[in-house]
């Protein structure tokens, strides 16, 4: 499938969405709820983590929505799973498209190249994508004061929760980190997502 039939499948979801919330509304419930993180634990390593884990949860609910929507067939590899959330995942939840960019596994990672990997999947362990965002809902109207700065707080970390539950949902092992963002100082706003592990299908107690 092109990058512009993905566009298309991401533009339709989000148009048939009833459920749309104010999306002004929507940035400062989650800016409440940043702040209330950083007064219950003082700590912006910790603050991080809690994000990550709330992400996670909803991640792993978020992808069952996104299956029966979407009716998305399994991705044949990593790459195509970076172009699917780009172009239709954050498109239909958010209707923000950020661009995405690949990497190849590093020389003498494992990876594998054209081996079916348990999941059914065709290779890519060890590959990335890099998800770089031009507009980001969570971080409008917010200027992050300098201790949060010196402090290491990903303001967004959401996000990375997000990715890591949804795929994991759908046997996919990823580490997602940001690697920069402009409420930090820096030009972009960039996730990059590697590819751990393909996880085994879970067989239910009692099945042969």
């Amino acid at each position: 499938m092109s990058a512009k039939q993905y566009k298309t499948i991401g533009d339709e979801l989000w148009k048939a969405r009833s459920e749309k919330i104010n999306a002004e509304l929507f940035t400062l419930t989650y800016g409440a709820l940043v702040v209330q993180l950083i007064q219950d634990y003082e700590d912006y390593a910790e603050v991080n983590k809690q994000l990550e884990k709330m992400g996670y949860n909803i991640g792993t609910r978020l992808i069952e929505d996104f299956l029966a929507r979407s009716n998305m067939g399994r991705c044949s590899d990593f790459r195509e799973v970076g172009e699917v959330m780009a172009k239709v995942g954050f498109k239909a939840f958010l209707n923000i498209s950020p661009n995405v960019t690949h990497s190849a596994p590093p020389q003498g990672s494992s990876a594998t190249s054209g081996t079916p990997t348990p999941g059914g999947i065709v290779g890519g362990v060890g590959s990335s994508f890099s998800l770089i965002f031009d507009e980001n809902p969570l971080a409008e109207f917010v200027e992050l004061p300098d201790e949060a700065l010196e402090g290491g707080l990903w303001f967004s970390n959401v996000y990375c929760g997000v990715i890591r539950g949804a795929l994991e949902m759908v046997q996919m092992q990823v580490e997602a980190t940001f690697v920069s963002d402009v409420l930090r100082g820096d030009e972009t706003t960039e996730v990059k997502v590697k590819l751990v592990k393909y996880l085994e299908e879970e067989v239910p107690v009692g099945d042969d």
